[in-house]
């Protein structure tokens, strides 16, 4: 069975930091392209950091010099370190594994940035 349990997020102050977690279980990071997308109030889930199984990664503008996405593969799990962070990061984020035929998501892990 496969799952991803995602941590790490909370309350912050504007101008903080949080670093989310994602271990999976069932499945190999390093075998899967893995992304970390949120999900605000009345918003569209949208992708914010990306790793492809070569370890090139990708960011939308929003985030870009602020998220980093990296994986451990000895530990199976993917983080996402977040700094300068803004009252519009509130969101629940997740963790997702894109493979060649199959793609699994995490539960979500809540992060609310205050101003």
């Amino acid at each position: 069975q496969v799952q991803l349990v995602e941590s790490g997020g909370g309350l912050v102050q504007a101008g903080g930091s949080l670093r989310l977690s994602c271990v999976a279980s069932g499945i190999s990071v390093s075998a899967f392209t893995l992304g970390w997308y949120r999900q605000a109030p009345g918003k569209e889930r949208e992708l914010v950091a990306q790793i492809t199984r070569g370890g090139s990664t990708n960011y939308p503008d929003s985030v870009k010099g602020r998220f980093t996405i990296s994986r451990d593969s000895a530990k199976n799990t993917v983080y996402l370190q977040m700094n300068s962070l803004k009252p519009e990061d509130t969101a629940v984020f997740y963790c997702k594994a894109n493979g060649i035929y199959y793609s699994y998501w995490g539960q979500g892990t809540q992060v609310t940035v205050s101003s």
